[in-house]
């Protein structure tokens, strides 16, 4: 059995890679990844806009993994309208950058509930292979940040190199061209660099784990009397 000191830490462990997995959860199921501000240029031309006046040709778009939300604004007031990515949007972006950015994050959460359980193992009794001890947890939580790193890398290249939101922005427009003015990054992509961070920190706790503590040896001397004590 573990002594209390890993007991606490491999629990420390286990509770990181529990919260990372809930984080990617959460990430998938809120649309908010990025938001930012379109610019509806069709309308600024139409009527030769001053630079006061773009104010009112502003909208603002936001959006996560599965759907989103867009307000156009084009002289005639906001209008709302949801999009959805499947089966929409699709075809219009990059299908095998995206799909690939889901598939990353599945993997993740896989990977973040093993280096749970490997956690919890250790934590319950001393593994006889190494491979399942303090290495098996570290290797996970390498491959499940790894894997979460480059699913945050492939969003933020579909957003910069593959233009992302714009062409969210202009699906199923055919009057009006709008151009992003303003690109934000919103809560459910920090969650995942959370997520990220989370299993960086296991690394530590692990590491932590393994620092031998000083024993301490209590001696117990039994009084012996002796038949030249008796006489003294």
């Amino acid at each position: 059995m573990p002594g209390w000191f890993k007991k606490a830490w491999y629990g420390l462990a286990s509770l990181l890679s529990f919260s990372s997995s809930i984080l990617i959860i959460v990430a998938l199921v809120v649309p908010h990844w990025l938001s930012g501000k379109i610019l509806c240029q069709t309308g600024v031309d139409l009527v030769n806009a001053t630079d006061r006046e773009l104010v009112k040709f502003i909208g603002d778009i936001y959006y996560g993994l599965f759907r989103g939300c867009k307000v156009r604004q084009c002289g005639l007031g906001g209008r709302h309208s949801q999009f959805t990515i499947f089966p929409q949007l699709v075809k219009e972006l990059n299908t095998g950058l995206h799909v690939m950015i889901l598939l990353l994050l599945f993997l993740a959460l896989a990977l973040a509930l093993v280096s749970m359980g490997f956690a919890i193992l250790n934590m319950i009794q001393v593994p006889y292979r190494a491979v399942n001890g303090p290495g098996g947890i570290c290797l996970w939580n390498v491959l499940a940040g790894g894997v979460m790193a480059l699913a945050i890398a492939s969003f933020v290249a579909a957003v910069k190199f593959h233009d992302l939101t714009e062409r969210l922005a202009n699906f199923q427009e055919r009057l009006f061209q709008f151009v992003v003015v303003e690109e934000q990054y919103e809560e459910s992509f920090w969650i995942c660099v959370a997520s990220a961070s989370a299993h960086a920190a296991n690394l530590v706790v692990v590491a932590i784990s393994q620092i031998p503590l000083p024993e301490i040896k209590t001696k117990m001397e039994e009084a012996t009397v002796t038949a030249e004590d008796i006489l003294y």
